[in-house]
């Protein structure tokens, strides 16, 4: 597999300024680190290790610290994710009922795998344990449209019908 490397960080001066706003709002507050991360992670979509660093640096932490918080916490990502975020659950009943498969069809679409973007920026993949759709499994979100009882099949008609509105193809 080839290696695939992070893109680079694209930050703005405005997306700066507004962190080192929230920074400031929050440094004297007890245990400021959280409500920082979730500031920073709307900020920027993400919380890559620049935005890290200017966090650690602001609250007069280490980086360490602010990388452990941001990894324990699922909700944190320190990846960008895509215009439209995939999640495909493998919960027991979604994986007994072919999940691991519509997973694969949407990783061979897309060219990524589970936790990628893909370079476009329009999409990313992530898996999820339960979206409390048992009922429909398997199941796929894309942002908050849920699709049930899917086939590897109808993931590449959903998938296409995505593309066709941002005016691209699928692989």
């Amino acid at each position: 597999m080839a290696d695939k490397s992070l893109p680079s960080f694209k930050g703005t001066q405005e997306q700066e300024q507004k962190l080192l706003e929230v920074i400031a709002k929050n440094k004297d507050l007890p245990g400021a680190l959280l409500p920082v991360l979730h500031e920073a992670q709307e900020i920027y979509g993400y919380l890559p290790i620049e935005v890290q660093q200017m966090v650690a640096d602001g609250l007069n932490l280490s980086l360490s610290e602010v990388y452990g918080v941001a990894t324990f916490y699922s909700r944190f990502s320190l990846t960008p994710k895509g215009k439209h975020q995939i999640s495909v659950c493998l919960g027991t009943a979604c994986y007994v009922k072919g999940s691991d498969k519509v997973l694969e069809e949407v990783e061979k679409m897309l060219g990524i795998k589970s936790g990628e973007c893909t370079p476009d920026g329009l999409f990313s993949i992530d898996s999820c344990r339960c979206v409390g759709a048992c009922g429909l499994a398997p199941v796929m979100m894309i942002d908050e449209e849920v699709y049930g009882k899917l086939t590897p099949a109808e993931v590449h008609k959903i998938l296409e019908n995505y593309m066709a509105k941002e005016g691209g193809t699928v692989l």
